[in-house]
């Protein structure tokens, strides 16, 4: 088992290190996909709990996966991870095919599911030896890889301690820990920060920023500003669909502007604001201050005002908050097309 497990590893070095060369960065190819998804679907008896997820992660993204609650995130989290057989589709990770070739595909990957899973009765050193073996790492590079693990995750000084008696931050820790004590290339964690306080969510997500740069990692939350704080790009499922995948500065662009505001000191009826380009709906603020909802011109705005005589005092552009686009995307009454992948 060490020897085919081994035996992956070189392979996935040997096809995801780019070979010397002196042309400039720039023109160099992108990395090879350490993790590709194509058409997962998933059925419990008539229900369709996935259907047709498809997308590629490469060494050094922070995937975030967003969604509601219900949405599908942790049942496609297990199907990446090879701990919940797909109904359809596939999953190739490092160049092998989970159901074709499993152990060498599953000897590339680390798994924190929702609920870790911890032997509470174990300290921190015990358990990662045990994990660590599990995954195939030898006997003589065993305290190696604890050591690894446990000086990445912060838990240097926690060996020798019972998991049962630390914290719950501590012992999401743990549980990141035995996701890459054996060196995987692909990191996936599901909901890391649930439970936890303020405190214990920053530690955890800049210990996920920091994964982010010698992995590849899914991350899936259904809390937006997770995402914001670390991750490099974003999907968002809705009801088993990907309704957008694209990098955060997509996802930022996406809002644009929804609406503007503006003071008038001799307002016309509403009837006339509303009959500007692009106005969806009026809204009156009081004290002859409007918000024109819509796509909306400030230009055709200021000259609508200069030719009436309103007396224009403000005119400001409101755009729409992440989350307003979340909310927008997700509760939609139609799909919404996947957006494409980010450059």
């Amino acid at each position: 088992m060490d020897d085919s497990i081994a035996a992956a590893r070189r392979t996935i070095t040997a096809e995801v290190t780019p070979p010397m060369t002196t042309e400039p960065a720039a023109s160099a190819a992108p990395p090879a996909a350490l993790l590709v998804a194509d058409d997962l679907r998933r059925d419990y008896g008539q229900h369709r709990a996935v259907r047709g997820v498809s997308f590629e992660l490469r060494q050094g993204q922070v995937l975030g996966f967003l969604g509601p609650n219900g949405a599908g995130k942790s049942t496609t989290m297990q199907m990446l991870a090879g701990t919940l057989a797909p109904s359809g589709g596939r999953v190739t990770i490092g160049g092998h095919d989970l159901l074709e070739s499993p152990e060498a595909a599953k000897a590339l990957v680390g798994f924190l599911p929702e609920q870790p899973p911890l032997y509470t009765e174990l300290t921190v050193d015990e358990y990662l030896a045990f994990c660590a073996r599990l995954r195939g790492v030898s006997r003589a590079a065993l305290a190696a890889a604890v050591g690894s693990a446990k000086s990445r995750c912060g838990l240097a000084d926690a060996g020798r301690r019972v998991i049962g008696n630390l914290s719950k931050g501590y012992q999401q820790r743990v549980g990141i820990a035995q996701a890459i004590v054996h060196s995987p290339t692909v990191v996936i964690l599901d909901e890391p920060t649930v439970g936890l306080d303020p405190i214990q969510i920053r530690e955890i997500r800049t210990l996920i920023a920091a994964l982010g740069r010698a992995h590849a990692v899914i991350l899936s939350t259904h809390i937006l500003a997770e995402v914001q704080s670390v991750c490099t790009d974003v999907q968002i499922i809705r009801r088993g669909e990907l309704v957008f995948t694209g990098s955060l500065a997509a996802l930022d662009a996406r809002a644009g502007d929804a609406a503007l505001t503006v003071a008038l000191r001799s307002p016309p009826a509403e009837g006339a604001l509303a009959a500007l380009p692009g106005v969806q709906a009026v809204v009156a603020l009081g004290a002859g201050r409007f918000r024109l909802e819509g796509t909306v011109d400030p230009t055709a705005v200021a000259a609508a005002a200069v030719a009436g005589g309103w007396g224009l005092t403000e005119l400001a552009p409101q755009r729409r908050s992440l989350e307003q686009v979340f909310v927008d995307l997700t509760t939609a009454d139609e799909a919404v097309a996947p957006q494409e992948q980010a450059a």
